[in-house]
């Protein structure tokens, strides 16, 4: 139903709401609302509604906006929509991939208007503040301020996308890095699901017939879908790295069985980090197990629900409480042991922490990395990939775990991945067994000649 009905209140401010300026109105005897982060971005709502009214448009006494608007919100307004009905569940990485995503795809969909704010301002507003929920309606600098007023009423409304050639020059935007060179593969695919969800949200709501995306033959660059054998380190290597680590000052022998815990257990970094004592059973002989129950991935103060910079959750792909035990050879035993002897834990029972019992930061334990690798390889694997970053350790120990003949469902349940994720990218040689399978070869060629 529609009616010509139209009354309009003032503006009001909310104190300590996330978006304080709500316009008010009324349709046909029914208060409808909006709210804003800025008062200009107020303003210029309300502005647009007056002049439907004054132009004899009329309005969907549903939404309590235009017909004509209610059925075509612009692109800025529909992805912060589409961020506070995905917030609230998600993770502080997710939401971080959701705001580089968007703040991407909203760059290209701008209209040619006059006063555009400099792109780095645009873009600063967009990721740390439009496309941030927790963060959206706090203080921000002016410029940032005029630069969503400006993003706001320059964003295409949803109905531009029904054109193919601007869903091309959308798509075509998330596959290039800010200087124009190719974006990484995972990259775009990343932020193309994010955009695609975003329409699709769309479509949920009424708004749009169908997602625009599908109606494109784009193809989005490959993903590579196994890791570079040559990252995969062998035990000998690895053994080598962990005693350079034991050399480097105090720093690095707090975090040897750290890293231990990547290769011997096949752990993340986020869930090593989480480790605690209760989690580990260390027997004097014989092999140990930890049950992992929880990770604490680093993420940045502004993208948490309590401001930490990490984000303690549940294992990855895991419910809220499940556990992955995970059984640990004795040399892993041995370290965790001497670790807790000698530095005992945390006062909440992690294991792993700094001097004064802060998180250890990413950057800190990947820089002791890299200087373990200058100290324990050679000059050649050095300049290879070979474990160049911790992460490896994980794939290396995957990669030893098949190699062994463990069979793979014991291998992805000890990860915490499923079946086809572990033989689509872990399943690699390790460094050093190319010889010995060109032996096997050259004799299975000899015995045929």
């Amino acid at each position: 139903m529609s009616s010509y009905d139209i009354q309009f209140w003032s503006i009001r401010k909310k104190a300590r709401r996330r978006r304080p300026y709500e316009v008010r109105w009324v349709v046909n005897g029914r208060e409808c609302s909006r709210s804003f982060i800025t008062k200009p971005l107020a303003e210029s709502f309300r502005s647009e509604l007056m002049k439907a009214a004054r132009d004899g448009e009329p309005f969907d006494e549903t939404s309590g906006l235009p017909v004509r608007k209610a059925n075509d919100a612009r692109w800025l307004e529909h992805a912060c929509s589409y961020v506070d009905m995905k917030w609230p569940k998600a993770a502080a990485k997710s939401r971080i991939s959701m705001a580089e995503a968007l703040t991407t795809a909203t760059m290209a969909l701008f209209e040619p208007r006059r006063g555009r704010p400099d792109d780095e301002v645009l873009r600063r507003a967009l990721y740390g503040w439009a496309f941030n929920s927790g963060r959206r309606g706090t203080a921000m600098p002016a410029e940032v301020r005029e630069a969503l007023v400006w993003a706001n009423a320059a964003s295409m409304r949803l109905s531009a996308l029904r054109s193919t050639a601007t869903v091309r020059r959308l798509l075509d935007a998330l596959a290039v890095k800010l200087d124009g060179k190719p974006a990484a593969a995972t990259t775009t695919y990343r932020k193309r699901a994010v955009v695609y969800n975003a329409l699709g949200y769309a479509v949920e709501l009424e708004i749009l017939p169908a997602n625009p995306i599908d109606r494109v033959q784009w193809k989005a660059p490959e993903v590579a879908s196994t890791v570079d054998r040559r990252v995969v380190a062998n035990p000998e290597q690895v053994r080598r790295l962990l005693a350079a680590v034991r050399q480097h000052a105090r720093t690095g022998r707090r975090l040897v069985a750290f890293f231990a815990c990547m290769y011997f257990a096949g752990l993340r970094p986020s869930e090593a980090l989480d480790l605690r004592r209760d989690n580990c059973y260390l027997p004097k002989r014989g092999w140990g197990r930890i049950d992992l129950t929880t990770t604490d991935p680093s993420a940045g103060t502004a993208w948490t629900d309590d401001g930490r910079a990490r984000e303690r959750r549940g294992l990855k792909r895991r419910g809220r409480n499940e556990v992955r035990p995970v059984p640990i050879p004795p040399e892993l035993v041995r370290h965790l042991r001497h670790h807790i002897e000698w530095y005992g834990t945390a006062s909440d029972g992690r294991l792993f922490r700094t001097s004064t019992g802060g998180t250890v930061p990413n950057s800190h334990y990947s820089k002791l990395w890299q200087h373990a690798r200058a100290a324990a390889l050679t000059p050649t694997e050095t300049a290879s990939p070979l474990a160049g970053r911790p992460y490896d350790l994980r794939h290396a120990a995957a990669s030893l775990w098949l190699n062994a003949g463990v069979v793979t469902t014991e291998v992805a349940r000890r990860l915490g991945h499923s079946v086809a994720v572990l033989l689509q990218v872990y399943a690699n040689c390790i460094d050093g067994q190319g010889e010995a399978a060109n032996k096997r070869i050259e004799a299975a060629l000899s015995d045929q000649g």
